[in-house]
């Protein structure tokens, strides 16, 4: 064996135990994170009972009350509602930029995705703050403007990017060879986009759907600026609510560490960890699936 063939033995020997140790240590830190998280959480129960704490809609710490209840509501009813606006206008979008824009307008609004894509959070919500609550005051004839429908609105123009991005790559990497097959046998090529590529399709669509999902309900920042942060449950669409995200960020700069207040935040942390863990496990059995029914 000549002295090229060790040396390039020893370098891939080395790249792997390089990529090897990166990511033991990524595991090892993910792996801490639960386990502190779920220590300062878990210690909640030692002073509320899971009942109160999941089932109960009175958040008081001043009265040691720790129901959180409203907020858990509030991120699901965030998460729904943006996902049923954004969830068909990202698809819509992802078949027009696969299918249907020619290549010079697809170069453009490719990257401009990508760009939509690294706006901070925060320049939404502010954007929500100035204008949309303004307009939603105005148009609706409420009395804040802030809620569920503010909040759902800023979040569902956030996930729309992911949506697309993901959406778009799937249908992009449908096989040709079906289209031309159902236009060769007669159907339009709408029918051909509905009966075909969008079943053949669909795995790649509920990922990118279920990942705009796991990033509405962990947003913070935009969140928290338009929807009232207030302890209570929404009657309607238009009532100032909280979400778990929004709750943590309010009062955490409040909150003494180790106080059953503090752990109550930890443990609201905790059940949005497990939430997007159970979504990324949701988007891995979902792009494990290959068969397609025609």
């Amino acid at each position: 064996m000549n002295k090229y063939n060790v040396s390039r033995i020893r370098n891939n020997k080395l790249v792997y135990w390089l990529f090897i140790s990166a990511a033991s240590v990524l595991g090892l830190i993910i792996v801490a994170l639960l386990i502190f998280i779920s220590q300062q959480g878990l210690q909640t129960f030692r002073d509320v009972s899971p009942i109160e704490f999941f089932f109960s809609s009175n958040w008081n710490p001043d009265a040691n009350k720790f129901g959180a209840l409203i907020f858990i509501i509030g991120s699901l009813a965030v998460t729904v509602f943006s996902i049923l606006v954004g969830g068909p206008l990202g698809v819509l979008g992802a078949i027009f930029l696969a299918k249907l824009a020619p290549r010079w307008m697809r170069n453009i609004l490719q990257p401009a995705i990508n760009l939509y894509m690294a706006i901070p959070s925060v320049v939404y919500g502010f954007i929500g703050l100035t204008v949309i609550v303004p307009a939603v005051r105005n148009i609706f004839g409420v009395a804040s403007g802030f809620g569920i429908f503010t909040a759902s609105f800023i979040l569902a123009i956030m996930i729309l990017p992911t949506v697309i991005s993901i959406a778009a790559d799937a249908l992009t990497a449908v096989p040709q060879v079906l289209e031309e097959g159902s236009i060769a046998l007669g159907a339009t090529y709408w029918q051909t986009i509905w009966h075909i590529v969008l079943p053949t399709a669909l795995p790649g669509i509920i990922t990118g759907i279920v990942l705009g999902m796991a990033r509405a309900i962990g947003e913070t920042m935009a969140v928290q600026m338009v929807i009232g942060n207030t302890p209570q449950l929404a009657k309607s669409l238009f009532s100032p609510t909280s979400t778990l995200p929004s709750e943590i960020v309010v009062e955490m700069g409040n909150t003494p560490f180790g106080s059953v207040w503090g752990n109550s935040l930890f443990l609201m942390a905790l059940v949005l960890l497990i939430i997007s863990i159970f979504m990324i496990v949701i988007v891995r059995k979902i792009s494990s699936y290959k068969a397609v029914k025609i």
